[in-house]
C-alpha cells in the first residue's frame, strides 16, 4: 500500500514497516538536490513534523513525517549520491524507514489517484 501526503511525502507500508521518501512532483519542484540529510536509526517521528532536510541549487525544504513512528533506518545512500532524489525519488530515492506507532493514521493520507488529482489543482 502506497500512500500520499499533501507535503509530497509517499509511504510505502509493507507490514509494520514503512518506506518514506519525496514524490516526482516535490523532486520537480526542487530542481537538482545537491544535498540530503536522513534521520537516524531510532528517532521519534510525529505525524506533519520535521523527519530530514533536502537541500537543491533552488531552497532547502523539510521532509515532513507522514505518520507517527520509530525511525528503523535512513538512507546512507543519499549521503553519497543526493542526485538520486531526482532520479529515482519513489524507489531508490527513499529517505528513511520507520516502524508505525498508529497506523490509523493512514487512512487521513490520500491515494494514487487522490493524490494526482490534488496536484492537478496545484
Amino acid at each position: 500500500m502506497i500512500k500520499f501526503s499533501k507535503d509530497h511525502e509517499w509511504i510505502k507500508v509493507e507490514g509494520d514497516t514503512a518506506t518514506v521518501g519525496i514524490t516526482e512532483y516535490a523532486q520537480s519542484q526542487l530542481g537538482d538536490v545537491v544535498f540530503v540529510e536522513v534521520p537516524e536509526a531510532g528517532k521519534r517521528l510525529s505525524q506533519g513534523k520535521d523527519a530530514a532536510v533536502v537541500e537543491s541549487v533552488k531552497a532547502a525544504s523539510e521532509v515532513y513525517a507522514p505518520v507517527d513512528g520509530t525511525v528503523v533506518e535512513g538512507n546512507q545512500a543519499l549521503a553519497d549520491d543526493p542526485s538520486l532524489v531526482n532520479t529515482a525519488p519513489e524507489t531508490d530515492g527513499w529517505f528513511f524507514k520507520m516502524t508505525l506507532s498508529n497506523p490509523s493514521q493512514l487512512d487521513a493520507l490520500m491515494d494514487e489517484a487522490a493524490y494526482k488529482s490534488y496536484i492537478e489543482g496545484l
